[in-house]
């Protein structure tokens, strides 16, 4: 069975898209269209702006689901998915990919995300945090431990997790894990504890956003973040997608769940190939692409 996945923040880069721009007559149109829905020029932050305006969550999240969902949207007979899945934002993509949610829908979506986020992160300092070379449980364990707020965020492969919080949680989790044996334990360059409790204002907010927004009974099942299983139900769908910005993302789960459900292949759609790197750490012999 042929899997496609949509990566999440942190995979953009200068110039994404612009060749889609040039080379496709649909991708243009639809480039064009998210630039009046967000009512901004996004393709020209995309196209030729810099790394600074690239990572603005406002900026950031927009751009990476309009080059996965368009790119998706250009491949004609190349994109017939069996199942799908993405990553944190990339979950939004997936929704698209799998015509849960119309392409508009699910820009509106993302865009209110990014807003929400970016005002919940200017609530408290906090920040995430990877950790290499511990088991998962080691980490669940120091997370419960520590009397401030961390949590785990994102299962991203076996012995890679990254961990979510406040300031202080995550600096006293990056000593204690340190101590513990982990290869790298290292503060990462983002705006806020995403997929934390710390999140719940964006969770709120963006709550009555998806309640109030049309979700289609899907052409393939979405894999998502928050069970790390195969979900065909749209009311359902909707439920977990609600959950989603205070719950971890359980991409090793996932992976494993799509792999004993049949996945032969997985191709990433979307800029980078984090995520093909990631799924080779769950099983060095399952083929990865990039569409």
């Amino acid at each position: 069975m042929k899997a496609f996945v949509f990566p999440g923040q942190g995979a953009q880069f200068i110039g994404m898209g612009k060749e889609l721009y040039k080379s496709s007559q649909l991708a243009g149109e639809l480039f064009n269209k998210a630039n009046e829905i967000l009512g901004f020029n996004i393709t020209s932050l995309m196209f030729d702006g810099t790394d600074e305006d690239l990572r603005q969550t406002g900026v950031t999240q927009p751009s990476i689901f309009l080059h996965s969902v368009i790119l998706a949207k250009t491949l004609g007979n190349q994109f017939e998915p069996e199942m799908v899945a993405g990553h944190s934002l990339g979950e939004f993509s997936a929704l698209v990919a799998n015509s849960t949610l119309s392409f508009e829908d699910g820009l509106v979506l993302v865009s209110k995300r990014a807003r929400a986020m970016q005002k919940a992160c200017e609530l408290e300092p906090s920040t995430m945090a990877a950790i290499i070379g511990l088991d998962d449980e080691q980490v669940e364990r120091v997370c419960n431990e520590i009397p401030e707020i961390v949590v785990p965020a994102n299962y991203n492969s076996p012995g890679q997790i990254v961990i979510s919080g406040s300031e202080k949680g995550i600096d006293m989790a990056i000593e204690k894990l340190s101590s513990m044996g982990a290869k790298r334990a290292l503060k990462l360059k983002v705006g806020g504890a995403f997929h934390s409790p710390l999140m719940l204002p964006a969770r709120i907010e963006l709550e009555e956003a998806i309640e109030s927004t049309n979700f289609n009974a899907p052409i393939c099942p979405v894999y998502q973040n928050v069970n790390a299983l195969a979900v065909t139900d749209p009311g359902e769908i909707k439920k977990n997608l609600k959950l989603q910005l205070t719950s971890p993302v359980r991409w090793t789960q996932t992976v494993k769940n799509m792999l004993a459900d049949g996945a032969t292949s997985f191709t990433e759609v979307g800029p980078g190939t984090v995520l093909q790197g990631l799924i080779k750490k769950v099983d060095m012999e399952v083929p990865t692409f990039s569409a």
